[in-house]
């Protein structure tokens, strides 16, 4: 079964999750309509004949850049924008104490049983990935008509704008969930199967977070902090989609764990990037602090203690220094 008949059919079966995707098919049509309008205007014969086939149209083409980036564009910020928002609400969710999950159910964000919560998150992760897919195979489809790179470029554009879902810190989070749940499940012995592509595996005490669907996309989240060169501890995800421990990302921001990222300064980049104003919208990643806590108890003891004394002595050097400024003491 061809890719967009298969994409089809998945957002269909979405309809009642009113869900936005890639107008797959209707991006199609522009570039069909462009290949056609283009083999009108152009000589079937001649020396030109091999650039000028009827399958494609010239690499600067005011058609289909009118129309084609525009549409895609908008497509991709609707499908981040939905599958951000629902994958918070159903973290927050399952990382909610007693008394919190009694107040979403009050305030109706507690909907289904344990079974419907993890099931909501797979569905979540499948819809990531296979958006992430189309978006692909349409900016291929584009370069292989306009014999052109403009739709490699048009996804790096998109990465740099922070459009691309396979960047969003909450995909990262949802797999992790998904590894929590299924060691949670198979030590209980109940609870549905979830994806088994979805690993943590470390070696020479390097994690690496791994996520494999639909036989063509595969992702791997290095999760060393390139700081201090460690398992990220307390992992902080900045909005470029770099993940750090909490207080080596405070450290390069130039602001205490009292203050927290939001304090940082617009000026301040990323450490591996160098992109400025990456600090304020930082999430962090508690999903995955679980995993690696359970996966690398031993580090995590030691790392836990190391930073427990740091933790206390900057935050008692932060409040001696509000009060000296309080008492107007230098």
């Amino acid at each position: 079964m061809k890719f967009c008949k298969k994409y089809q059919e998945y957002m269909q079966g979405r309809e009642g999750k009113e869900l936005p995707g890639v107008g797959f098919k209707n991006l199609k049509k522009i570039l069909k309509r462009c290949s056609r309008r283009h083999s009108s205007l152009c000589p079937q014969k001649g020396p030109l004949h091999v650039v000028n086939n009827p399958h494609t149209c010239p690499a600067q083409c005011s058609v289909c850049d009118g129309s084609f980036f525009p549409s895609l564009l908008e497509e991709m910020s609707a499908v981040l924008g939905c599958f951000n928002k629902q994958a918070q609400k159903l973290l927050e969710l399952h990382l909610a104490s007693g008394f919190q999950k009694y107040l979403m159910w009050f305030k109706g964000k507690l909907r289904g049983n344990h079974v419907a919560l993890i099931q909501e998150g797979k569905d979540l992760v499948t819809y990531a990935l296979i958006n992430a897919i189309a978006i692909r195979k349409i900016l291929k489809k584009y370069d292989k008509i306009h014999l052109s790179t403009q739709g490699q470029a048009f996804k790096s554009q998109a990465q740099r704008m922070h459009m691309e879902i396979l960047q969003s810190p909450w995909l990262c989070e949802l797999i992790a969930f998904h590894i929590n749940m299924r060691e949670t499940k198979a030590n209980s012995g109940k609870g549905p199967a979830l994806f088994e592509a979805c690993s943590l595996v470390v070696n020479d005490g390097k994690p690496l977070l791994s996520c494999e669907l639909f036989d063509s996309i595969k992702l791997d989240i290095d999760l060393t902090c390139s700081i201090c060169l460690d398992p990220v501890f307390d992992p902080v995800s900045l909005a470029c989609g770099h993940i750090f421990c909490y207080m080596c990302a405070c450290s390069a921001a130039s602001v205490t764990i009292v203050s927290g990222l939001k304090a940082a300064e617009p000026k301040k980049k990323c450490p591996l990037c160098r992109e400025a104003g990456v600090y304020e919208g930082a999430v962090h990643l508690d999903e995955l602090n679980i995993l690696l806590s359970r996966s690398c108890p031993e580090y995590w003891a030691q790392r836990l203690q190391t930073e427990r004394v740091e933790r206390i002595q900057q935050a008692k050097e932060h409040w001696e220094s509000e009060c000296r400024a309080f008492l107007g003491v230098e």
